[in-house]
């Protein structure tokens, strides 16, 4: 799906939504080391994997919007801005969404914008003020293009 479905799965969406692939599991080389290892090493990383996972669940759960910058497959760079929030104002070619922390933000619709909705495609048009959306997309200079909305099953 590209960055822009990393960032919204990064903020809390279900990946399933997203209809991203999962993840491959990590593989089991160096299984047998940690096996060797005295019992209270395993248990001292299980736990700081614990301590690790929690605060990114935090994080994705409570990440309202927000910027980064990636690197691109030729080397350059490209801005993803993702947002979470309401639909407050639909037109033709934008929408704009405000945070629940009052940050406001128009983003124009893409040329390759992707509305998903309970894992299917919908028109960017079916989006309506009041629902509760997540957006992803690129800055270009002061202009935010959205090319992901997603429309998640439960809405608050």
């Amino acid at each position: 799906m590209g960055v822009e479905g990393q960032a919204l799965a990064a903020m809390g969406f279900d990946p399933t939504e997203l209809e991203l692939v999962a993840a491959p599991a990590p593989s089991a080389s160096g299984s047998a080391e940690a096996e060797a290892g005295p019992k209270g090493k395993r248990g001292e990383r299980a736990e700081e994997w614990r301590k690790r996972r929690q605060a990114r669940v935090l994080l994705r759960k409570n990440t309202l919007h927000g910027e980064a910058v990636v690197q691109t497959r030729d080397g350059g760079t490209k801005t993803v801005v993702v947002q979470r929030g309401e639909v407050t104002a639909v037109d033709g070619d934008s929408v704009t969404v405000k945070s629940t922390d009052g940050f406001t933000l128009t983003w124009t619709f893409g040329d390759k914008l992707r509305v998903i909705e309970r894992r299917t495609t919908i028109q960017s048009s079916d989006v309506r003020v009041g629902t509760r959306i997540g957006v992803a997309g690129a800055k270009d200079g002061d202009a935010t293009v959205a090319r992901l909305i997603v429309v998640p099953f439960k809405q608050q």
